[in-house]
């Protein structure tokens, strides 16, 4: 499993540019992001190379940010690769919360949000590839 950054920003133009701009002041490369958004404010989740590293900055800039542990899988980048991914996380009875997706070095993966205790052992159990960040530099 690997550490996801949960970011929330106001909901005002400019808040994503700007948490962009400490990333990049930071030498921190994103590798996957998904943004949501409500009425009063944002919720960013990234992947990074360095995570402590974007958390130290965060706070720094008055930021709050929180990790969440969550599962990197590599998708089979064909016709029903996805639906083949999921039904092995059903099949280890692990529930999907969230999902995104993002391209390394042309390889599909997703960013997995999953609960089930204990997750690690199921994924072991079942044999379900669960990549490091060290997968993802």
């Amino acid at each position: 499993m690997i550490d996801q950054i949960t970011v929330f920003l106001p909901n005002r133009p400019g808040s994503l540019a700007d948490m962009s701009a400490i990333l990049g002041k930071h030498d921190v490369q994103v590798i996957a992001l998904m943004v949501a958004d409500s009425t009063d404010f944002g919720i960013v989740r990234i992947i990074v190379d360095k995570p402590q590293v974007a958390l130290d900055a965060f706070a720094e800039a008055g930021l709050h940010a929180a990790t969440t542990k969550v599962v990197a899988m590599e998708i089979p980048n064909v016709p029903g690769g996805l639906g083949s991914v999921i039904r092995e996380l059903s099949s280890a009875d692990l529930s999907i919360q969230y999902a995104y997706s993002c391209s390394v070095g042309g390889r599909a993966v997703d960013i997995v949000s999953v609960s089930g205790d204990p997750v690690q052992v199921k994924l072991g159990q079942f044999g379900i590839p669960d990549l490091r960040l060290e997968d993802l530099t």
